[in-house]
């Protein structure tokens, strides 16, 4: 089965670039995709308030995702975002439970399964993040972390919902860091999270499912990566704000 799945490579911007910085990015990559393999489905998740923006790009060689979503449909929530917001910009993904919300924002794994919930009621499909801490992997606890996170925020999903979400192994302790995971390491971690879905889920929905590494992602370590059996691809953090690093890794993701 290997590499049957859909390959994805997807840049999250975080809160980073003004409007133009942003454009001229997305212009750049855009004027480069004949280096894009065709397997490769890049996707851009930018700052919210320039979504619309870099949507109406002509003919995109990338697809949207907002970094965050609200899991509460409308109503008065100063400062939120909707995932029917996100549909009607014709947005197709959406960050879920990435780390920095987990730390900073306090986000658990109850909020974020409603989150989920939200997106896929609006045909957005979610990218899960999960991943351990450092001091979790020193105490050799980070099977358990990330199996809790997976069955506190997916296990209550049908099968025909299950099917349409991407997850993202991102080592807390790796991100904007400079450290990364081995291939040895990665492909552990995912292999097992593939494992505990094939157990709930059963083995046919497991193998669909696109599980991303992130974490350090950058062009000298992403062809390693992205050539272990179960990491699909990655979602990639600050060599994703540069289009020659980006497009690297891009290239890497396809089939070899």
């Amino acid at each position: 089965m290997e590499h049957m799945r859909q390959r994805i490579v997807a840049g999250n911007w975080k809160m980073n670039k003004t409007l133009d910085e942003a454009m001229e990015l997305a212009i750049d990559l855009q004027e480069r995709q004949d280096d894009f393999p065709p397997e490769v489905t890049v996707i851009l998740a930018p700052p919210s308030l320039y979504l619309l923006g870099l949507e109406m790009i002509e003919e995109p060689c990338f697809l949207m995702a907002a970094q965050n979503c609200s899991h509460h449909q409308y109503g008065a929530f100063t400062g939120e975002i909707s995932a029917a917001m996100l549909q009607a910009m014709r947005i197709k993904y959406c960050i879920i439970g990435h780390s920095e919300r987990r730390e900073y924002f306090h986000e658990t794994d109850e909020l974020i399964a409603k989150k989920i919930d939200a997106c896929l009621l609006d045909n957005i499909a979610p990218i899960f993040c999960c991943g351990e801490k450092k001091e979790e992997r020193v105490a050799k606890k980070h099977f358990v972390t990330v199996m809790h996170q997976l069955e506190k925020s997916l296990f209550h999903l049908r099968p025909e919902q299950m099917v349409k979400m991407i997850i993202a192994y991102e080592p807390v302790w790796a991100i904007g860091t400079g450290l990364t995971a081995s291939t040895d390491e990665a492909q552990e971690m995912h292999a097992f999270i593939r494992k505990t879905l094939a157990g709930h889920f059963g083995e046919t929905i497991a193998e669909k499912i696109p599980i991303l590494y992130g974490g350090s992602v950058s062009p000298t370590n992403s062809a390693a990566l992205f050539a272990c059996p179960d990491v699909d691809g990655g979602l990639v953090g600050g060599a994703s704000l540069k289009a020659r690093d980006f497009i690297s890794i891009i290239k890497s993701a396809g089939i070899q």
